[in-house]
């Protein structure tokens, strides 16, 4: 699939990239978080939570709502899933990544989604972009075999475990943690953990 830069028109419907923050304190700090064969995700990270950056992301970006700074890391080529959130996500790039993204308002009113729908995006490494709340997206992909580190940004507690059960019908069906819907590819191996409504190829940027 074609792979379109950030600063192309396309990008615009899903985010905007962020000119004015500072991210070499915390892109140094990335640098010693691990990178395994898999993905792993920790929402939290109180080393990254105590640098400066932190609060001109949460005055600034967040409207000084309470957020959190944790990190997305690992090697991957599958879409796999997709979710999205009540609130925009921040992507600041180690490493040169590739993001797949797609339209909440694409989704069906039977919660399915066409995985023809997604289009892929590069980030490159020292950038820092804001991923609105409507856009769909999941893990990053990896840009070279070298694997990817990413900078995530939430609002407080997002992706932590529910406090309660849900209906597994409407939209509840897809909230699977605080402040995260989630639809799955039948291939993704997130079969019971996930609803499996994403239609169509489980996209691969290899």
């Amino acid at each position: 699939m074609k792979i379109y830069q950030i600063t192309d028109s396309k990008f615009r419907k899903y985010g905007r990239i962020l000119k004015n923050v500072d991210t070499h304190a915390l892109l140094h700090e990335m640098e010693h978080t691990p990178l395994p064969e898999d993905v792993i995700y920790i929402p939290s990270d109180s080393k990254l939570e105590a640098l400066p950056v932190y609060q001109q992301f949460q005055n600034e970006v967040y409207g000084e709502l309470p957020i959190q700074i944790g990190y997305c890391n690992g090697n991957n080529y599958f879409l796999n899933a997709v979710e999205y959130h009540r609130s925009s996500e921040i992507n600041v790039a180690q490493k040169d990544l590739i993001l797949l993204l797609g339209c909440q308002q694409d989704i069906l009113d039977d919660f399915t989604y066409d995985t023809s729908k997604i289009e892929a995006f590069l980030l490159p490494a020292n950038t820092a972009v804001e991923i609105y709340a409507t856009t769909l997206h999941y893990a990053p992909c990896n840009a070279n075999p070298e694997g990817f580190r990413c900078v995530v940004v939430l609002p407080k507690d997002t992706n932590l475990a529910l406090d309660t059960s849900h209906k597994k019908e409407g939209e509840e069906k897809l909230l699977t943690a605080k402040n995260k819907w989630l639809i799955a590819h039948k291939d993704s191996g997130l079969e019971g953990q996930a609803f499996l409504g994403l239609v169509g190829e489980n996209i691969c940027v290899k």
